[in-house]
């Protein structure tokens, strides 16, 4: 059960890919060009994302499409 808080709350690549619709490929590559969140290292090979921050940034986008439009 996710907290009533959820700003804290890590979510995989895999979730942060199912939840962006994006491959790893291109969550690598927008975060290389620092167009992503940034994550969270929680070992050596295994990071985590913030749900917080990866919703705020797909409501940026969808902020974007709408002043475009």
């Amino acid at each position: 059960m996710l907290p009533a808080n959820d700003n804290h709350v890590l979510i995989s690549m895999r979730d942060t890919c199912a939840l962006t619709s994006l491959s790893r490929t291109s969550i690598h590559r927008l975060r290389s060009e620092g167009r992503f969140p940034c994550p969270v290292e929680l070992g050596e090979k295994r990071i985590a994302f913030s749900r917080a921050e990866v919703l705020a940034w797909i409501s940026a986008r969808l902020a974007a499409r709408r002043a475009s439009a």
